[in-house]
C-alpha cells in the first residue's frame, strides 16, 4: 500500500475543517492548542504513518495550503 506524507502551510490555513471531513483515514484534525497569526486553529496530521497519500485533503483545500508527497 502506498505511503504518503502531508504538510500544511499553517500560516495560511484558516481552519475550515474541510480536509478533516474528507480524509478517509481520519488522521487530520484542527489543532485547538495552536493559533496562527491570522487567529485560526490550523489543521495538522495526527498519525502520519497511516497516511495513504490519496491527496483528498489537498484537492478539497480552498486555500491550497496542503502538500501531499507519496513514497
Amino acid at each position: 500500500m502506498a505511503k504518503g506524507r502531508v504538510s500544511f502551510d499553517q500560516k495560511y490555513c484558516k481552519g475550515c475543517g474541510l480536509c478533516v471531513e474528507v480524509c478517509p483515514m481520519k488522521i487530520i484534525s484542527l489543532d485547538t492548542e495552536t493559533t496562527n497569526e491570522k487567529g485560526y486553529n490550523p489543521a495538522r496530521v495526527v498519525e502520519m504513518e497511516k497516511c495513504i497519500g490519496c491527496a483528498s485533503c489537498a484537492m478539497m483545500c480552498p486555500d491550497v495550503v496542503i502538500t501531499v508527497e507519496r513514497d
